[in-house]
């Protein structure tokens, strides 16, 4: 997994397209479509998107379909579940050890 998973998801505008994404292919403009962004606004964050791995363009003639590559996105979910996990395992620790505390109450 590289950074430039979570680089490319740091943006409310480029999440924006991949959750339309999510929904299923769709054309640039309509996976864009009311960001309220200029068009080489819109053309940066798909290659933000692209670069990553995340988003990948068929150019049909003049149309330019959009469809999602769930590998990317699949390993930073793995990872995420996996820091999850360790952070679980650590306030279990630190539970158990405030209920073993003589003298003190649980709440």
């Amino acid at each position: 997994m590289t950074n430039s998973t979570f680089r490319a998801l740091a943006h409310p505008i480029r999440r924006g397209v991949v959750e339309r994404l999510a929904l299923g292919p769709a054309t640039v403009g309509e996976a864009t479509r009311g960001f309220g962004v200029s068009k080489p606004t819109v053309t940066r964050h798909l290659r933000v998107l692209e670069e990553a791995g995340i988003v990948v363009r068929v150019i049909e003639g003049r149309a330019h379909r959009l469809h999602l590559e769930p590998a990317p996105l699949s390993e930073a979910g793995a990872w995420l579940e996996t820091q999850r996990a360790r952070w679980e395992r650590l306030f279990d620790v630190v539970e158990q050890y405030l209920v073993e505390q003589p003298g003190k109450e649980e709440t």
